[in-house]
């Protein structure tokens, strides 16, 4: 390490020299973490975090700013980097398409860190392949109400049905309050193909956990259950990785799970300070993922067996067009940041106090909303244990934020 000049480090990692900005800058304050404690912590398990995110395009989730704000999504490489520092383009279905960053190194994973990257966000392909996923992912979504032990028994009938359509699950928390379930697959299928395999997962697991798990599209249908989120094999989509950082006040990490282990275990247990302990003594759960590869066969076998799903909602400009709900829903808030939506929600409750009372847990609905380059948050109730007699009807909204707002639309 040697240092440089406006206070910045300059590492040297595997032959390469990484910049390090401002160093000593706080980025999780609750811990006393900064930014070069990010930095030695990727470093130090590098292995394992390289293992999630090696020769894959990845988005760029940029915290600026710190966790305190939000962070802002940037698809596109920078044109100021290292020359060592690979790109690869991807084209989407609007048309539209994207220069990113491959990371193929830990000096890659510094450089990225540097930048703002707390978590790692790679898409389920390899640079060489952009068509054809050797991944498929699926996200365990508890709604609220929901505890760890019904997560782990929705986890442990996904492994199952994984295993008998001839794949292996691999587990890691995912930093929040879920579960993350992977299985290698073969470059043979495209994305359609494998977003079809991973919500015939999705509705299997339904169908063996009834009232535990939901492959439910319309989130107010959901109840206290947990969502199988198949869609984060859409090729827009990308998952935080093993090894993340996850942006809340403890700095807790998404952390790879031997299966024997995921019953006892909670996501607050895995933070940059055990984790490096853990990963010194263990080294990575999940060593042998690539050495574990499936084909798709059995799901899409099963996918002809189950019959048509249900339709998931059109992509629309500024939200028209869309399915109308058959629950009885009312809109309370749109905001630019969470904190800003729940105040709304609670000027909202302190009113209907009446109302509020009535309310079962996952009737409160808090939508992260994925704009172009950022979050904006969305809180919706589901009125469906209020007799209809003492139903609200919507209002102005207590905070009413235009996401679209000097927005403008390709209307070639």
């Amino acid at each position: 390490m040697s240092p440089a000049k406006d206070n910045a480090r300059v590492l040297e990692i595997g032959g390469r020299e990484v910049r390090i900005s401002n160093p000593d800058k706080v980025v999780f304050p609750e811990p006393g973490l900064t930014k070069i404690d990010l930095v030695e912590y990727y470093l130090a398990v590098a292995d394992g975090a390289l293992r999630g995110v090696d020769r894959r395009p990845m988005v760029l989730k940029r915290f600026v700013k710190g966790i305190t704000q939000e962070a802002f999504f940037q698809k596109r490489a920078p044109e100021k980097r290292p020359d060592w520092i690979e790109t690869a383009t991807l084209h989407y279905a609007s048309g539209n398409s994207a220069e990113e960053v491959v990371v193929t190194d830990a000096a890659a994973l510094a450089w990225v860190v540097n930048l703002g990257c707390i978590d790692l966000n790679p898409h389920p392909v390899r640079a060489d392949d952009l068509e054809h996923p050797d991944e498929l992912r699926v996200d365990l979504d508890p709604m609220p109400g929901v505890d760890w032990s019904q997560i782990v028994d929705v986890a442990m009938v996904a492994r199952e049905v994984l295993t008998d359509h001839g794949l292996v699950g691999w587990a890691k928390t995912s930093g929040s309050r879920g579960i993350h379930i992977y299985a290698r697959i073969e470059r043979r299928w495209d994305f359609h193909q494998v977003r079809h395999a991973a919500e015939t997962l999705a509705r299997e697991v339904e169908l063996r956990a009834p009232g535990l798990a939901t492959a439910r599209w319309w989130k107010e249908e959901r109840g206290e259950s947990v969502f199988v989120d198949f869609n984060q094999n859409a090729k827009d989509r990308t998952v935080a990785s093993a090894y993340s950082i996850r942006p809340l006040p403890d700095a807790r990490v998404s952390a790879p799970l031997d299966w024997s282990e995921v019953r006892d275990s909670r996501p607050e247990r895995f933070t940059v300070a055990t984790m490096l302990e853990r990963f010194a003594e263990r080294g990575d759960p999940a060593a042998g993922i690539d050495d574990a590869v499936g084909g798709l066969e059995g799901l899409l076998a099963l996918a002809e067996q189950l019959g048509p799903a249900e339709k998931p909602p059109r992509a629309s400009g500024g939200g028209s067009g869309r399915r109308q709900s058959t629950m009885p829903l009312i809109e309370i808030a749109r905001a630019k940041t969470k904190p800003e939506a729940l105040e709304g929600l609670e000027r909202w409750k302190a009113r209907h106090a009446d109302v509020v009372a009535l309310l079962q847990p996952a009737d409160v609905l808090v939508d992260g909303m994925r704009g172009s380059s950022s979050l904006w948050y969305r809180i919706r109730v589901n009125l469906q244990h209020v007799p209809e007699a003492q139903r609200p009807a919507q209002q102005a909204l207590e905070v009413d934020y235009d996401p679209w707002a000097g927005k403008e639309w390709n209307r070639t």
